[in-house]
């Protein structure tokens, strides 16, 4: 007889996965290497050494090793929020009076509420164990630098967190959230770097991009002892302490004997795009099972539908290495949409490779139109989710509703990763019927993306 699922699927705290799944393992095409920017050549350890933890630059540039051992300190931490349920959306399923069944992996259960806290308690780990002083970040709508302040209290160390200054306008309680934990917050672009300066002398009146607050992260920790840099998207060392939500969802849904047919994130840099679909695509790479991925980005910042696959510097100011990837180019800043966490120029070259091979499809929507979902997701399901999320939200119910038209009961299952209780000025304007939709030009995104380095026969 076959189990009955219940509303919430919870696994053990004995089953909290005890590795980090690497993809690149079983990719043929593995990603194309990071590029020192000065010589042109694949980037090493060493290059790598003054910006990255020691432990954390041979997670980046392992492509090879497919299972990473978490360590015991990450685990015991984890134990506070982990294992995650995978909810069973019945209600948004009866309200849209569709055949399929959604399910969705909700992140939100921890303090800093999103899945960023996956990566930042390890990558403070790593920066303890190499006896630093402390680390520097930059944070989009403010998840991660909320994240890593939690992880950084837990360790003693300090946090310097630059903050894209819309966010930092649009969203104070969650900056005093980080302040709460102890971590310096500045909005970026600012006057306390010479990238910043230089940004602001040629975009005076910018809110700033995720861009512009790594560049000034970056020239913080090269500039100061005993300090890192570290970052919450993008990197195959962030996708790969990710892997945590996707192997309990794929456990999770054989517990039950369930078979997704559609699986949905939200896309800025990767991180929960990559976390959640990484183990099931490696089912795809090596043959064992076939799934429709989706990748779910705004229309506002739409690097993976608009964008170019060629090399790019990771941040505006042009100082980190570059990466291959699907760009819209460095200088590109998108408009200061409520979605801050997905407000990168690029994508993260594991996805983008996994995107250019076909693994991936990927759809762009519009601000509004995500809005309308997270609303109505708010009132049938009785969480409020976070505007990074509902993106995934939008395209799950569009699934479900074409699954009504064509009769199949397809299983969807898509990532919550976060709740929206510190986003309400993006609700208060989307109530009011003032938020609008801000969609670049072909001739914004070409002027940017003629600006993109040369590198080799690109």
């Amino acid at each position: 007889m076959k189990q009955k699922i219940p509303y919430k699927i919870y696994l053990l705290e004995d089953e909290i996965p005890r590795q980090w799944y690497n993809v690149r393992a079983d990719m043929k095409n593995k990603p194309a290497p990071l590029i020192n920017p000065a010589n042109g050549k694949p980037l090493t350890a060493d290059d790598l050494a003054p910006i990255f933890c020691a432990d954390l630059n041979k997670q980046e540039l392992d492509n090879d090793t497919p299972y990473f051992d978490i360590p015991d300190e990450v685990l015991t931490f984890y134990k506070m929020y982990r294992p995650s349920p995978l909810v069973r959306a019945y209600f948004l399923e009866k309200a849209l009076d569709t055949p399929a069944k959604i399910y969705y992996k909700f992140e939100g259960n921890n303090t800093s509420g999103s899945h960023k806290l996956n990566s930042a308690i390890a990558q403070a780990y790593y920066a303890k164990k190499q006896g630093l002083k402390g680390v520097t970040t930059e944070t989009g709508a403010g998840q991660w630098g909320t994240a890593l302040s939690m992880a950084c209290a837990y360790f003693h160390l300090d946090c310097k967190v630059f903050m894209v200054k819309c966010s930092y306008e649009q969203k104070p309680f969650r900056r005093e959230v980080m302040r709460t934990y102890g971590a310096s917050v500045t909005p970026s672009p600012s006057l306390t770097t010479k990238v910043g300066q230089k940004i602001l002398s040629e975009h005076p009146d910018t809110g700033g991009s995720l861009g512009c607050a790594i560049s000034e992260a970056v020239e913080t920790a090269v500039t100061h002892e005993g300090y890192r840099y570290v970052l919450g998207s993008v990197l195959n060392q962030v996708l790969l302490h990710q892997t945590v939500i996707g192997l309990e969802t794929q456990k999770a849904l054989q517990k039950y004997d369930i078979h997704p047919d559609i699986i949905i994130g939200c896309a800025g840099g990767g991180s929960n795009l990559g976390g959640l679909v990484s183990p099931f695509i490696g089912e795809m790479l090596r043959g064992e099972a076939n799934y429709r991925v989706i990748a779910v980005e705004p229309a506002s910042c739409p690097s993976f539908t608009r964008g170019k696959f060629a090399y790019d510097y990771c941040d505006t100011g042009m100082i980190c290495p570059l990466a291959k990837m699907y760009t819209l180019g460095s200088q590109f800043i998108p408009s200061p949409s409520h979605a801050g966490g997905l407000r990168f120029h690029g994508m993260s070259p594991i996805l983008s490779q996994l995107y250019h091979d076909g693994y991936i499809e990927a759809r762009a929507v519009e601000q509004t139109s995500v809005f309308d979902a997270a609303e109505y997701f708010a009132r049938v399901e009785g969480t409020l989710p976070a505007p990074e999320s509902s993106h995934a939200i939008r395209v799950a119910i569009d699934e479900a509703l074409r699954c009504k038209e064509t009769g199949e009961a397809k299983t969807i299952v898509f990532g919550l990763t976060g709740t929206g209780y510190f986003d309400l000025t993006a609700y208060e304007q989307y109530n009011n019927h003032t938020m609008t939709d801000v969609i670049p030009s072909d001739a914004t995104i070409a002027e940017s993306l003629a600006k993109l380095p040369k590198v080799g026969n690109e």
